[in-house]
């Protein structure tokens, strides 16, 4: 197996071409640090308390999930599923709900720039803040710099096998934010079928307005498009909504200074007055 983590920070350091074909090399590592050389086997933490542990949690997981199947799907009746209009998949409103979320910057790869996750005063809503730095990193090889990400983790079942969000009975994004006027990125990844779309992710745009009053933003999934690192691709498609792995915040408007987008809650609904399937024309190749 290969890695390509980070592979459009640095496309060279992953590829060498040969006779023979693509030949994996290394991943991405920030410039100055020295390879990591340790054996995979010394990594591996062995405690025999943090093992009986998992193995209670996970049959524990199992043991939930199959009696959820005798339920419905989710473990809720069909009959709620079906009639359901609405659903928030996210609220804000303890440490656990801030658990659920990972957050990053360019500081990963040398970059200056800052981002934090914290619950606010009143401890209902998450507040995301930090400092924007488009100073690019004096090491010879990165080239741009300048962006803050936060992104909810992967949704794991039993014995840590992936699982997913299923939106298919909705059709638009929800969500309550209060920003400071900066424009966001809105990334929604799905589960690939082939390896090489592993980069392939669906983004639309966000505008706060600022100010101390809340927004109430809906965004059709219709208007989501696909892009592959950061590139708009020509062979559009809609969003696949029964198989969301990720939802995701991207700040990169490479204005300097302090930030900040305080979130009460996320959550998908069905608009019955937006009817349109697919904003973008879908072309066809070789017609």
């Amino acid at each position: 197996m290969f890695c390509v983590k980070n592979a459009r920070l640095h496309p060279r350091t992953i590829w060498h071409f040969t006779s023979y074909g693509v030949l994996p090399i290394r991943c991405y590592r920030r410039p100055g640090v020295p390879p990591d050389n340790t054996p995979p086997w010394k990594k591996i933490d062995f405690n025999f308390s943090k093992g009986v542990q998992g193995i209670k949690k996970h049959f524990g997981l199992l043991k939930k999930e199959m009696f959820e199947r005798f339920e419905g799907p989710q473990g809720r009746p069909m009959r709620e599923i079906m009639l359901e209009q609405t659903r928030v998949v996210w609220e804000f409103r303890n440490q656990e709900s801030l658990e659920q979320w990972v957050v990053s910057s360019d500081e990963e790869m040398g970059g200056k720039s800052k981002i934090y996750l914290r619950l606010s005063r009143n401890n209902q809503t998450a507040l995301l803040y930090g400092n924007m730095c488009t100073e690019v990193p004096k090491d010879g090889e990165t080239r741009y710099s300048g962006y803050c990400t936060l992104r909810s983790k992967q949704l794991l079942g039993a014995f840590n096998v992936k699982t997913h969000h299923d939106w298919s009975n909705f059709n638009t994004l929800y969500l309550r934010i209060r920003g400071d006027g900066r424009p966001w990125m809105m990334n929604i990844a799905t589960e690939t079928y082939f390896q090489h779309q592993k980069n392939d992710m669906y983004n639309y745009f966000l505008y706060t307005r600022g100010g101390p009053y809340w927004q109430d933003v809906k965004i059709p999934f219709s208007k989501f498009f696909l892009t592959s690192r950061g590139r708009i691709q020509d062979d559009q498609h809609p969003l696949w909504l029964d198989k969301i792995n990720t939802l995701g915040f991207t700040l990169g408007d490479k204005a300097d200074g302090p930030f900040h987008l305080e979130i009460d809650c996320i959550g998908v609904c069905n608009d019955r007055a937006h009817t349109e399937e697919f904003a973008y024309e879908k072309y066809k190749k070789n017609p």
